[in-house]
């Protein structure tokens, strides 16, 4: 798709930005269109028919439905429908047409398909109405009747129900061992044995999951949904419901926040779909803030961790298991206990991962998911340990530094964590801290200073692109791709513009279309490294085209030029030995007699070079914290955080992306859990009210530093890799390890609340499970 859709206009940069290079601290190109509320998310398309559906939510955790009262909800003037398991639409039975790309293991969970309840807040009806306010009116008069049966949704008291899990999702690497870390540890002089525990925590993005389905006179459905990839929600959908593809176009150009969220479509998805089928009609489902907490989430987690070192801190065991909550459903599974074989020198690992299923909703990937849990368990550990030896916490780190991933037996494809160390440490004044806890105070508040190691893989997936170059100058270059605020559209058009030699506002990135060209979907911190260099494979392959019309000009002054020798810059060609010897780009296709030149790219990961290699992102997150131990109040007062993730291409959004991952990190430590009220098996906290994020008084300084790197094993074309999550990973246990060293309180649970501070952490099991 070449020419700009006029319902998907993308953003351009400002005039004025000028030449743009790799590093550059450019403002995002689409922050005019969401500040003047220019920019349309999923639920503010129109159509002239439209219709509202409101969902019906259940209220039990596990049972049958056996019977449903819609008699006073169809009364409400303006309701069309009210549809449930009994007079749905048609939809697939076989589980194979409802595993979108990133599904786990087992069997997807399908709205309104039976009458089965597998959850508290399962979706039970949705009512269809011609005004919203009519839908939400009719959908609090549905009465649900169940057969109730007994229910478990406590991880901890469900410990000894754990396994492996029965089948690995894609991009999953199950955990392995190496030596004997059991025996290490065991003849270790100096030794750890301490458990974890993380609570569950809720995806909030601002933008709540809406659907809006426009359906044409032909039957084709044009669906504007919140999610992180517009060809997965398209496959969902005609798989589900037996489309073809042609039938469905999926648009996400703006997308307000997800952070995992949107990896797998989301129930109002299908659900609007089966409204628009049965009315023949458009039809829009919008969640509510409630039920934004009726579906997946960062899983409960359970860990025991065991290290064994030397008197001198060498390291000689580690041993990392875990224990995660699952559905009934699916198999979800995290990389959780792997990192810990990849952080430091030792000869003998052991790793162990299992799964519990409870009565919940099957968890879904959260911003570093996996690491925000393994390594926080991981470096509270380490932390512990460097108190046992009474050796700086730095110190140790760098006692156990390697360049060999030691569970892989692979050397890093680059690794300057190292001068992460060193640069954090420098900016945060590391060498003044003393030792012993509960040694610095300011007034009512002791002082505590922390720090800790972040980890997080360097992933580069499979993409196609598009660049189109307009016989105007225009550059338009086209990706499935995803913004979900991470800055896509301008790190994209800044690829592209260095690439061709152009000014900002002369280039035009597309993304958020199912029919543009593939995309994976967006998440791992893979979008610059697979199409950002898709983006610039695209361009390479437009300038030789462009330059070998040039040469074949009249008088042409770069006749006989190659590649090598020209520079593209200023909207022109010209010969790097003499820049006088020019021809503008607009100029070559006049000449030419053509509109547009096109050319399309297929990246792809040099995997036999990468096989060779373990790949990761590094950090080092330092952190004073400031602690009212008559209040339990905790104060994150300064946090630095040195990022060793490659090439930076876009300055100014990176480091946006690194500290707001920090203020998640900070309220994943201190706020963040959703409770369950065991009884009845239900989230209990579904609110911003009570379940608790970081508000502006609760951030304060944040310092990011970007050491520098170039990865051309992780990404040839760029030397870049992903900064979305690794500015999470460690900042929790940074966090936990300050409080430790202002108080003398060990806290290993997340949230650390004033009620631990006061009254001191969870309990855990007493004998957990080996």
């Amino acid at each position: 798709m070449t020419d700009l859709i006029p319902e998907l206009r993308a953003p351009s940069a400002p005039a004025g930005t000028g030449r743009v290079k790799s590093g550059m601290a450019v403002s995002r190109i689409d922050g005019r269109a969401k500040v003047t509320g220019e920019a349309q998310y999923a639920a503010e398309y129109f159509a002239p028919d439209l219709a509202y559906g409101v969902v019906v939510s259940g209220t039990v955790a596990k049972g049958r439905i056996t019977s449903i009262d819609t008699a006073e909800a169809l009364a409400v003037a303006g309701v069309l429908s009210v549809m449930t398991h009994e007079n749905r639409p048609k939809m697939r039975s076989f589980d194979l047409a409802w595993k979108d790309m990133t599904a786990p293991a087992g069997s997807p969970f399908r709205p309104l398909f039976s009458d089965e309840i597998f959850y508290s807040g399962q979706p039970v009806a949705l009512v269809l109405a011609e005004t919203f306010e009519a839908a939400r009116y009719a959908a609090s008069l549905v009465r649900v009747h169940y057969d109730v049966d007994a229910h478990e949704t406590n991880l901890l008291e469900s410990l000894d129900q754990a396994y492996e899990p029965r089948k690995m999702k894609a991009g999953f690497v199950p955990p392995s061992s190496i030596g004997d870390g059991e025996k290490a540890f065991e003849a270790a002089e100096v030794r750890v044995d301490s458990q974890y525990y993380n609570g569950v925590e809720h995806h909030n993005p601002m933008e709540m999951f809406a659907s809006t389905v426009i359906r044409a006179e032909n039957g084709h459905l044009t669906i504007y949904d919140k999610t992180q990839s517009s060809q997965n929600s398209r496959w969902y959908v005609s798989h589900g419901f037996g489309l073809s593809s042609d039938e469905v176009t999926v648009r996400n150009p703006y997308v307000g926040g997800a952070f995992g969220s949107g990896l797998r479509p989301q129930y109002q998805l299908p659900l609007a779909v089966m409204g628009a089928l049965q009315l023949e009609r458009s039809v829009r489902v919008v969640l509510t803030r409630q039920q934004m907490f009726s579906f997946g989430h960062r899983p409960e987690t359970w860990h025991r961790i065991r290290l064994g070192a030397a008197p001198d801190g060498t390291l000689k065991a580690i041993w990392h298991e875990a224990i995660q909550e699952t559905s009934r459903l699916e198999d979800y599974v995290e990389v959780i206990v792997n990192w810990s074989g990849q952080l430091y020198a030792c000869t003998d690992i052991k790793l162990g991962y299992q799964v519990v299923a409870n009565d919940r909703f099957t968890p879904l990937d959260m911003r570093a998911p996996g690491a925000a849990h393994g390594v926080h368990a991981m470096e509270v550990a380490m932390d512990e340990l460097a108190y046992e030896l009474k050796m700086d916490p730095l110190a140790l780190r760098l006692k156990n530094y390697t360049e060999i991933s030691p569970i892989e037996d692979k050397p890093f494809s680059s690794k300057e964590l190292r001068e992460c160390y060193r640069q954090g440490a420098e900016r945060f004044g590391w060498e003044k801290r003393p030792i012993e806890p509960r040694s610095m105070q300011d007034g009512d508040e002791l002082v505590g200073w922390g720090m800790a190691t972040g980890i997080w893989d360097a992933m580069v997936m499979v993409a196609r692109v598009s660049a189109v170059l307009h016989s105007n100058g225009r550059l338009v270059v086209s990706s499935a791709a995803t913004d979900i605020g991470t800055g896509t559209y301008t790190v994209m058009s800044m690829i592209a513009a260095e690439a061709m030699g152009l000014p900002m506002e002369l280039v035009t990135f597309q993304l958020g279309d199912s029919t543009l060209p593939m995309a994976p979907i967006e998440g791992g911190s893979s979008h610059v490294t697979t199409v950002g260099s898709g983006v610039f494979g695209a361009c390479e392959k437009l300038k030789k085209s462009v330059l070998k019309m040039a040469t074949k000009m009249a008088d042409s002054p770069l006749a006989k030029a190659r590649l090598r020798d020209v520079e593209f810059g200023d909207g022109a060609i010209f010969l790097k030995t003499d820049p006088s010897r020019r021809v503008e780009l607009t100029q070559v296709l006049a000449n030419a007699g053509v509109d547009q030149v096109e050319e399309k790219y297929f990246m792809t990961p040099q995997m036999l070079k990468q096989r060779k290699y373990a790949r990761a992102v590094h950090s080092a997150v330092f952190c004073e914290v400031r602690v009212n131990e008559k209040l339990g109040m905790v104060r994150v007062t300064r946090v630095v955080s040195a990022i060793a993730a490659g090439r930076i291409i876009s300055a100014k959004t990176a480091a946006s992306q690194i500290s707001g991952a920090v203020v998640w990190g900070i309220s994943q430590a201190l706020h963040e859990e959703t409770h369950t009220d065991h009884k009845y098996g239900r989230f209990m906290n579904h609110n911003f009210a009570e379940y608790h994020v970081a508000a502006n008084a609760d951030i304060h300084d944040i310092d990011v530093i970007f050491v520098e790197e170039d990865d051309r094993i992780v990404s040839k074309q760029l030397g870049a890799k992903g900064v979305g999550e690794i500015g999470i990973v460690g900042v929790a246990a940074a966090v936990s390890n300050a409080i430790f060293h202002a108080t003398g309180t060990r806290l290993r649970t997340t949230p650390m609340t004033p009620a631990k501070l006061l009254l001191g952490d969870r309990e855990l099991p007493v004998q957990p499970p080996v």
